[in-house]
């Protein structure tokens, strides 16, 4: 597959380019910069782009097979960008003809419960009520696409950087926590459950929860 990775130059978007890459897939890596850095490999390209534009989104989209994001703001950025991204994001794929779209969401959206939503609970971090409030704005954006096929996968409550166990659990729309009610996932082991929805489709039009 020819995968367009929007966010390449996270710490997310990288493990998500590598994984793909040792999977022998193509990677287009796109940041504001244009710079990708620690990936070096003849089947990954970096290229600048605006997730903003839908026409340079669109261009950018023409001849892959696939749209992959973690895009995220900035930290001086307001985080009612995600939405306007992900409004960006639809449009140009439709411009662009290509159909399937997987997102890199957030673990506020999820469900704790049947009624609860993990923004709602009342440990949820005040701090982080902005940024979890606009990935759910851009949710609605992708619910309103019928006609792209897009998967939302989120990560636990707490993501960081770690080992590549190949392990992982899903719930569809749920927070996933373990045993001991603990909510946690490694970056690289998130990369491989998002590339996995990616080739295998199984969770299109809906949320998808990861975690241990």
């Amino acid at each position: 597959m020819k995968v367009l990775l929007l966010g390449a130059s996270g710490r997310i978007g990288r493990r998500i380019a590598t994984e793909l890459l040792e999977r022998g897939h193509a990677v287009t890596g796109v940041s504001r910069s244009g710079e990708v850095d620690g990936i070096d490999d003849p089947d990954f390209e970096a290229v600048a782009g605006d997730a903003t534009d839908a026409d340079g989104v669109a261009d950018l989209a023409a001849g892959h097979d696939a749209v992959a994001s973690a895009l995220g703001p900035s930290k001086d950025e307001d985080p009612d960008v995600l939405p306007e991204m992900a409004e960006a994001v639809v449009e140009g794929l439709r411009e662009a003809g290509v159909d399937r779209l997987v997102w890199t969401g957030g673990a506020g959206g999820l469900h704790v419960d049947e009624d609860t939503l993990l923004i709602e609970t009342d440990d949820f971090p005040e701090a982080f009520e902005p940024v979890a409030s606009a990935a759910l704005d851009a949710l609605e954006a992708f619910r309103e696409a019928e006609d792209v096929r897009w998967s939302y996968v989120a990560p636990a409550a707490m993501i960081e950087p770690g080992e590549r166990t190949g392990e992982y659990r899903t719930a569809e729309g749920e927070l996933v926590v373990d045993e001991d009610g603990e909510s946690y996932v490694s970056m690289e082991d998130f990369a491989i459950a998002f590339v996995d929805e990616l080739e295998d489709g199984e969770a299109i039009h809906s949320r998808l929860g990861v975690g241990y």
